[in-house]
């Protein structure tokens, strides 16, 4: 039995977990009242039949969809859900050439559950395409234009609609920055790191660095802490700057804040992970930027898990243990003690 409870995924908002068929919905939320719903719809086989992703620009800032007629008819349709349903407001449409991402706002309380105006649209999208296409087999058969299913993103938080706008109006740079980096962006399995097989994204050759750092907080909030987090942030970016890479399974609060800062600093970060990676997967928000850069390395030693589940004792010591095995300079009580009693240390590197 999996928990569907949302997890928040940075750039578009809380999402509901689901399985490939993408058939799950978030418990506990009524999907005839009134909402603001980001929902991701994909090509059947991933046929890329919705447009032709184009740009110029070294860094892809120029990236965009020239719609193909299928594309534009598409489009129609996601603005015709209105004509049958007065109270539902199609705000904006993306599409990419196999998939689309489109923001609907029901207004008011519905009769029809969201999953009901969904299925509306997509028929309509297919009998687009049939009539586009009269002799095709797909016309024929009447074949679906769209998988099964759809994904919903659910606006829950404040200024979260602006994330959703801006997560789809950038959906065009980040698929032609993992063109120009296909290396980067791949799922890799079955690799061998500290003796363990792992599956990884981003750049490998992060592990050929000569200095390789552990970065170990522990999960306390006492004022000395706190103290000492602040002392090894500074350290650990120092040391970045300097030519070191950060290696963490970023567990406790202090890891998580210094491997933002990294992030922020565009510096060298391996992270290590609970969880593994679905297919079609690509790293969220900064981290995407960072695998871009070839400035993360993201490894999993274990398989994907639909679950959500808390991570265990276990499971973090052996998280932990990876992370000393991979660095070169793992951390110390002597390197701690000397950071809490002078303050600073000067750089390894």
């Amino acid at each position: 039995m999996t928990d569907n409870n949302p997890k928040f995924i940075e750039g578009v908002g809380w999402r509901c977990e689901t399985k490939h068929s993408m058939l799950r919905r978030m418990q506990d939320h009524d999907y005839h009242e009134r909402c603001i719903y980001m929902i991701t719809i994909v090509v059947k086989y991933r046929s890329p039949l919705l447009g032709e992703l184009k740009w110029t620009a070294a860094d892809a800032s120029d990236a965009h969809i020239v719609s193909s007629t299928l594309g534009l008819e598409v489009e129609r349709c996601w603005f015709a859900i209105k004509q049958y349903y007065p109270d539902v407001e199609p705000i904006r449409v993306q599409l990419m050439p196999d998939h689309l991402h489109g923001l609907l706002f029901m207004k008011r309380n519905q009769e029809a559950h969201l999953g009901q105006i969904i299925k509306g649209f997509k028929i309509g999208c297919s009998k687009a395409w049939w009539a586009l296409c009269p002799t095709s087999c797909n016309s024929l058969n009447k074949t679906s234009l769209f998988e099964s299913g759809y994904q919903d993103s659910i606006l829950m938080e404040k200024n979260q609609l602006e994330h959703m706008n801006r997560y789809m109006t950038d959906n065009p740079r980040r698929l032609a920055i993992k063109r120009m980096n296909p290396n980067l962006f791949k799922i890799i399995d079955n690799i061998m790191v500290a003796g363990i097989n792992c599956a990884a994204i981003g750049n490998r050759w992060l592990l050929e660095r000569p200095l390789r750092m552990q970065v170990y907080c522990h999960n306390s909030t006492t004022n000395e802490n706190l103290m000492l987090i602040n002392r090894q942030k500074s350290y650990f970016l120092e040391c970045a700057k300097n030519g070191a890479v950060l290696v963490s399974p970023c567990i406790s609060a202090g890891e998580k804040e210094i491997a933002r800062a990294a992030l922020d600093a565009k510096l060298p970060l391996i992270v290590i992970l609970e969880n593994g990676f679905p297919p079609m997967y690509k790293p969220p928000g900064k981290y995407f930027e960072a695998c871009a850069e070839g400035l993360l390395l993201m490894l999993a030693p274990w398989p994907y898990h639909f679950d959500r589940r808390n991570i265990s004792r276990q499971q973090c010591l052996a998280l932990n243990d990876m992370a000393i095995k991979i660095s070169t300079e793992p951390w110390t009580k002597e390197i701690e003690e000397t950071l809490m009693r002078s303050g600073y240390i000067a750089p390894f590197c």
